[in-house]
């Protein structure tokens, strides 16, 4: 067995595209949600992945600077989540693992704003990621609710990112990303949870 000597995952064609032709500001917080959720409702009416969306922009300015869509089935890959996508994006185009700096992107904040509160893995990375400010559409319980294990995330989550100087805001536009959720699992889409976890009673 051949070792791959890189990691690879690739982006829809779709989304590339998207990111070419996006460089207006998003002026407000409901505009950026909202760009947030349909790019989870572009990735379910092009096949492409799992009904979550995100977008990282500069918070002073508002200009989109990385987009992300679940690509967990097509990558076959777990961690493929689309926070993980959005920050990674980030940080291969402002050639830094640090979106907090201060050295490489001196006075420049970075807001990171998600269809969906993040999973366990997902809020593991927003501490290290150097992010300022989250933003989420839908609540871990409606994830939950069509069938995605979120993992094991501390009640208090909020205000341990607090703590590290990361504000938080939540349930902007839920109910469209909801709708949007649903509509994922009313096509039948499919539920990308590990082993025998989708049989579990902690849906």
């Amino acid at each position: 067995m051949v070792m791959p000597n890189a990691l690879h995952i690739p982006i829809p064609a779709w989304l590339s595209e998207l990111i070419n032709k996006n460089r207006v500001p998003y002026a407000t917080l409901e505009v950026r949600m909202n760009f947030a959720i349909s790019l989870a409702e572009k990735n379910i009416a092009h096949g492409t992945g799992g009904p979550f969306g995100a977008a990282i922009f500069d918070m002073e300015t508002h200009q989109l600077i990385a987009v992300g869509v679940n690509l967990v089935v097509a990558s076959h890959c777990s961690i493929a989540h689309a926070e993980i996508i959005a920050i990674s994006m980030a940080q291969q185009q402002l050639k830094s693992f640090d979106l907090a700096d201060p050295a490489q992107l001196p006075d420049r904040r970075f807001e990171l704003v998600t269809s969906c509160e993040p999973c366990a893995m997902c809020f593991g990375a927003v501490p290290w990621s150097g992010i300022k400010h989250l933003v989420c559409g839908a609540r871990d319980e409606d994830a939950r609710a069509i069938g995605f294990d979120e993992g094991p995330k501390i009640n208090d989550w909020q205000s341990a990112l607090e703590q590290r100087g990361i504000s938080v805001e939540t349930d902007v536009c839920r109910q469209t990303a909801i709708d949007v959720l649903q509509q994922y699992a009313t096509r039948g889409g499919e539920i990308y949870n590990a082993g025998d976890s989708k049989n579990e009673d902690n849906r």
